[in-house]
This record gives C-alpha cells, sequence and structure tokens, in this order.
C-alpha cells in the first residue's frame, strides 16, 4: 500500500514537471528587462538628449528673448528693423545649443522685466543686474559681462559726482541706476524728487540736451555712443558704479535657467561671448 501511494506520488511530480517544461517552450519570447545602471550613474536612455530642443519654452522650438533694443552695443535696431548687440548674439548661441531659434521680442525695459517674470518671454537680456526686488520674480543665471554706470553731462556743466544730489538726473525707468539714484540719501539716493524715469536712455539724452535735467546716469558702453551722437555732450570722469550682468527667467523655471546657464558657461569657457564683447567692446 505504500508502495502504492510513492508511485502515485512520483507520476504526479513528473507529469507537473512535464507541464512548466511545455509553458516555457512557447513561441512568444519575453522581453528583456533594462540592465541597473551603476549607482550613482545614469542610463544611457536617461541621458539622451531630446530631439528638436532641449527645454520646454513659450514657444515650441523658439527661445523668446525679451529687450529694450535701445542699449548699445548691448542690444540695438538696425537699419533694416532687425536686431544686434552683444545680448542679441549671447542669445543666439544660446538658442543655437539648446536646438532652439532665438526670437527678440522689443519693449520698454520694465515690461521686458515683466515679460520674462510671466513667462510670456522665455529670457530677458537687457543689460540686467541682480538686485533684491528682481530676485522675487526673476531666477538668474551665472554673470556673463560687467556693466560700469557713468554719468553723461553738457560740456562745461558745474555737475560733479559730488554734488548729483543737487541736481536733477535723468534715468531709464526700472533700471538699477533709477533704483539706486531714486532711493533715500540714507540708502546712498538722492531721493525721487532728484530723479526723472524716461522710456529709454535716448530719452534721457535728449531731455538732457533740452535743458530738463542736468546729467543722465547711465551704463557705460551706451553713454559713449550717446555722447560720440550728439555733440555738446560729455562723461564726467569716474565710474558711478560698477555691476555684472545677468540673464533673468521666470522664477522657479529650474529646467530652463539650467539649460540656459549650461550653455552659458560653456560659451564663456569657450571664449565665444568675449569674442562677441570684444567685437562690440575693442579693447583700448
Amino acid at each position: 500500500m505504500k508502495a502504492m501511494k510513492k508511485l502515485t506520488a512520483l507520476l504526479l511530480a513528473l507529469a507537473m514537471a512535464l507541464a512548466l517544461c511545455a509553458c516555457s517552450n512557447q513561441g512568444d519570447t519575453p522581453t528583456p528587462t533594462a540592465e541597473p545602471s551603476a549607482a550613482g550613474e545614469p542610463s544611457a536612455e536617461a541621458t539622451e538628449p531630446a530631439q528638436g530642443g532641449t527645454v520646454a519654452t513659450a514657444e515650441e522650438g523658439k527661445l523668446h528673448m525679451a529687450t529694450n533694443a535701445a542699449f548699445p552695443p548691448y542690444e540695438m535696431v538696425t537699419d533694416d528693423g532687425g536686431f544686434e548687440g552683444i545680448d542679441v548674439e549671447v542669445a543666439t548661441e544660446i538658442a543655437k545649443k539648446l536646438g532652439l531659434e532665438l526670437v527678440v521680442d522689443d519693449q520698454d525695459f520694465v515690461a521686458a522685466l515683466t515679460a520674462a517674470a510671466n513667462g510670456q518671454s522665455d529670457i530677458v537680456m537687457a543689460g540686467v543686474t541682480v538686485n533684491e526686488e528682481r530676485k522675487e520674480t526673476l531666477d538668474f543665471t551665472d554673470s556673463y559681462a560687467t556693466g560700469i554706470q557713468v554719468v553723461i553731462v553738457k560740456e562745461g556743466s558745474d555737475v560733479t559726482m559730488d554734488n548729483l544730489g543737487e541736481k536733477m538726473i535723468g534715468c531709464q525707468k526700472g533700471t538699477t541706476g533709477y533704483i539706486y539714484a531714486s532711493d533715500t540719501p540714507e540708502n546712498g539716493g538722492y531721493g525721487e524728487d532728484h530723479v526723472i524715469g524716461y522710456d529709454n536712455g535716448a530719452m534721457a539724452v535728449e531731455a538732457l540736451k533740452g535743458g530738463q535735467i542736468d546729467c543722465v546716469i547711465i551704463d557705460n558702453e551706451p553713454a559713449k555712443a550717446y555722447v560720440a551722437a550728439n555733440d555738446g555732450l560729455t562723461l564726467l570722469e569716474g565710474n558711478w558704479v560698477l555691476e555684472d550682468y545677468a540673464i533673468g527667467v521666470k522664477k522657479g523655471n529650474t529646467e530652463l535657467l539650467n539649460a540656459v546657464n549650461g550653455a552659458l558657461k560653456e560659451l564663456i569657457a569657450d571664449g565665444t561671448v568675449q569674442r562677441i564683447i570684444d567685437k562690440y567692446i575693442p579693447a583700448e
């Protein structure tokens, strides 16, 4: 009896083994799973860049740059209605590295900052310096250029760096020059009653020529261009303030910030940014 039970159990085990073999030999080949990558290293699939652009932007395939194209030599309107300048060329090279086409959104300076802050434009480049107020709505890349703010006056003027607080000063609205100059004397400014804001530097210069103001505080390079183009104007000796320019993107858009900053770093490292700056600002 015991022998019969053992034989029955053996036959059942043999039948189950044959059934399993039959299942494993069906025509469908199972799909292999991906090999896990080494610890701390992304898989090859994860590191492959997206085609047709590496980052999401306001318009597919485009990189929109908000600017105020009245700030030579950083951004200017060409005779045929196009755009040129340091910022335009740097932004063009960044767009290329991201697989995108640059689109310039020209507007007044305050509107340019707002356009980037609300995502209508992807970046803002307009000789933008970083301050605490702007950091509330924008995130910034590394600096790519240094700006020097100076003072434009009429030839023969009695304006000096020491008596600016007694004069009427013109600045472009929204710029750090306007912000610093209109601040209270306790904070190093001259007070709002001594500063008039204009939509762009050219309008401030026209106001100076017309006697409506005593001087203009503006960045050195556009200041030199305005002085060269207008007889009777000159620059005060010395620098009013020294600043670094950076690219602004909508606050919290880390993907775009990292992509733009990564491209910018490469362009700085390989000398492209410096070559562009040297093209517009030759060494004296």
